[in-house]
């Protein structure tokens, strides 16, 4: 692939306050390189390293609200408090400072344990107390514990706004807290955040999204990320149909959400292929398609395997991106994210703009364990 295959990677792209010279997202990807939540140098280092090379907007691993139990590793970074806001500070100004966009990633895990342990040891909080279905794990949370956590993210995008950065993503995905409001399998709630259908699911979320839109205004652009998969159950589908993914996704972009960044494992597999076809619109295609929003796409771009692979251990080849420039030469999604293949190699943005193929780096499990 020379550098002219590439150009529909690099046409810039802007909405509301957010300019971004490519359409090269670098995907969020926990790290737990923050002791006591605190980012330091190293972290600073190593988003600095990705903005010198040219990703269009960079999006930070998973960083936690002011809940008791919205961390569940003791070495992921808060987005609180004065010494972890600190941290942030320094970071988005040497991003901005080595020309670079960045947002941080908004996140409460809700009742997921990490694979390392089992941390914190009480007040994990979830919508009914289950992990998965019919898996008990925490609390369900009252009334007053929703109305603390849904303040609680209009604090972190408030200081996101407040610190400089050019926007935020709130994590809706993976089986998190958001998500597990969406999944009638660990939402068996009776109150308003429960229900049916998932248009009344989805509740929690646009009320996250509402007060996070107060906080920072009409002009400052929200992501939000989503999934039909949870790591609880890759096989696992929130909407089966158009319609009931337009029952989904309206409600939040109604609710002030921007762009909605669709994860995927693969993202070239089709979203409802029996309606379009194997070669179909993904998860960001018929999200653009029913809602008129943005869309990130995201899932093994550039790599062989996916990324639940490499948590076990798998390597990854390096592939060619002549579906990927395809499907953005047809406007089918706005953005593409980038996790392993740029978080093992900062140079990755230069060396596709330049078709530097033989200097790609493939992705080994190893690079989980440092910031390179």
């Amino acid at each position: 692939m020379n550098a002219a295959d590439v150009n529909a990677l690099f046409a810039p792209f802007k909405i509301k306050s957010l300019d971004l010279k490519n359409r090269i997202v670098m995907a969020p990807m926990t790290r737990t390189f923050a002791p006591e939540g605190v980012p330091g140098a190293d972290v600073e280092a190593y988003y600095r390293r990705r903005a010198e090379d040219g990703v269009g907007l960079i999006l930070s691993e998973g960083t936690v609200i002011d809940r008791p139990a919205a961390s569940n590793h003791e070495r992921i970074p808060f987005f609180h408090g004065e010494k972890s806001l600190a941290g942030w500070s320094k970071v988005i100004k040497t991003v901005h400072d080595k020309g670079g966009k960045m947002g941080p990633q908004i996140w409460h895990v809700g009742s997921v344990a990490h694979p390392a342990g089992d941390w914190p040891a009480s007040g994990v909080e979830s919508p009914s107390g289950l992990l998965a279905p019919e898996t008990p794990r925490g609390d369900a949370m009252s009334e007053e514990d929703i109305a603390d956590t849904i303040a609680a993210y209009a604090r972190a995008a408030a200081d996101a706004k407040r610190l400089g950065f050019d926007t935020f993503e709130i994590h809706g995905a993976h089986g998190y807290l958001i998500d597990q409001f969406f999944w009638a399998g660990t939402n068996k709630r009776t109150d308003r955040y429960g229900g049916a259908t998932l248009k009344e699911r989805a509740r929690f979320a646009a009320d996250v999204v509402k007060a996070m839109r107060e906080a920072v205004g009409p002009d400052y652009p929200i992501i939000l990320r989503l999934s039909q998969w949870k790591q609880q159950d890759y096989k696992a589908r929130l909407a089966e149909t158009p319609d009931a993914m337009t029952d989904w996704l309206m409600p939040l972009v109604e609710a002030g959400v921007d762009v909605l960044h669709c994860s995927q494992r693969r993202f070239w597999e089709p979203e409802f292929p029996e309606i379009d076809g194997e070669q179909g619109l993904n998860f960001a295609g018929w999200a653009k398609k029913l809602t008129g929003a943005a869309t990130i796409s995201v899932g093994s771009v550039g790599l062989s395997g996916d990324f639940m692979a490499a948590f076990g251990g798998e390597s990854s080849s390096v592939v060619g991106l002549d579906n990927l420039v395809r499907r953005m030469e047809r406007e089918e999604f706005d953005l593409i994210a980038v996790g392993r293949a740029i978080l093992s190699d900062p140079q990755w943005v230069t060396k596709v703009r330049t078709g530097d193929n033989e200097n790609m780096r493939p992705f080994t499990a190893a690079a989980f364990g440092e910031l390179v």
